[in-house]
C-alpha cells in the first residue's frame, strides 16, 4: 500500500514517469471498466488455459521420465544429454516455429509453456531420484519390499520436495511460455492485450494486465502451496514423532 501511494505521488509530479508507468489510481479505473466489458475474462480464460494446460503437461510428463530414466540407467544416459542439449536452446528463438507448426490456436501456446515446464520438472525429478540416500532403499530391500514397493513408498515420497520445487519454478514459466505465444501470434490473451494496448501507449492497459497476471501467480502458488503441504504431510508426522 505504501509503495502504491509513492508511485502515486512520484507520477503525479512527473509527467514523464506517468507517462511510463502511468497512476495507480488510473489502473484501477481501467481494470473495473475492463471488467464491466465483460471481455477481460475472455484474455484471463485464454492465458490460463494456455499456460496451466502446459504445466499439466510438462509436470506429468516431466515426472513419468525423470522416474523412467532414474530406474533404467540406460536410458538415462542415452536420453538426458539430449535433453539437456534442448534444454540449452532458448525456447524463444524455438517459438515461431511452434507457431507455424501447430498453428495461431491453444496447441502452440500448450506446446511452448509445456515445453518450459517439461525441463524443469524433468531434471528436479531426475536428479532427487539419483540422490536418494541407497541406505533406504536397501534397508527397504532387506525387509522384503519389492522394486514397486520400494518405488511408491521411499523413491517418490522422498524425492516428492524436489519434484514440487521443479512444479513451482514450472508453474511461474508456464505463464511466460503462454504470454510469449501470444505475443508472437494470438487473437486473445493477456499477452495478445499487452501487444494490442502497447501499439496504441495504452500504458494503465498495459500495467492491468501485468497486475492480473500477478493476481494468477499468486492464486496459483498459493494453491501449489497447499498442495506440497498435503502430499508433505508426513514430514509433520515425523518431525512430531521425533519430538515424542
Amino acid at each position: 500500500m505504501i509503495l502504491l501511494i509513492i508511485w502515486q505521488l512520484i507520477a503525479g509530479n512527473n509527467v514523464k514517469i506517468a507517462f511510463y508507468t502511468s497512476y495507480p489510481s488510473e489502473i484501477f479505473l481501467d481494470l473495473l471498466e475492463f471488467a464491466k466489458t465483460g471481455s477481460i475474462w475472455k484474455h484471463i480464460f485464454t492465458t490460463v488455459k494456455e499456460a496451466y494446460l502446459g504445466l499439466l503437461y510438462g509436470t506429468v510428463i516431466g515426472v513419468g521420465l525423470g522416474v523412467l530414466f532414474s530406474q533404467f540407467r540406460i536410458f538415462g544416459k542415452i536420453f538426458v544429454p539430449i535433453i539437456s542439449v534442448f534444454q540449452s536452446i532458448p525456447q524463444l528463438t524455438l517459438a515461431p516455429l511452434y507457431i507455424l507448426w501447430f498453428g495461431l490456436g491453444l496447441t502452440s501456446k500448450v506446446v511452448l509453456a509445456g515445453l518450459m515446464v517439461f525441463f524443469n520438472v524433468f531434471f528436479s525429478t531426475y536428479n532427487a531420484i539419483k540422490n536418494i540416500d541407497q541406505k533406504l532403499i536397501e534397508s527397504a530391500t532387506l525387509l522384503g519390499a519389492n522394486k514397486t514397493q520400494i518405488l511408491w513408498h521411499i523413491v517418490i515420497p522422498s524425492s516428492m520436495p524436489w519434484i514440487m520445487s521443479g512444479v513451482k519454478i514450472g508453474s511461474n514459466v508456464c505463464v511466460v511460455g503462454a504470454i510469449i505465444g501470444e505475443y508472437i501470434g494470438a487473437s486473445s490473451g493477456l499477452g495478445w492485450m499487452v501487444t494490442y494496448a502497447s501499439s496504441f501507449f495504452q500504458i494503465k492497459r498495459v500495467m492491468a494486465c501485468i497486475f492480473i497476471l500477478m493476481v494468477i501467480g499468486l492464486i496459483v502458488s498459493w494453491i501449489l502451496e497447499q498442495i506440497e503441504n498435503y502430499l508433505l504431510r508426513w514430514r509433520n508426522e515425523t518431525n512430531l514423532n521425533v519430538k515424542k
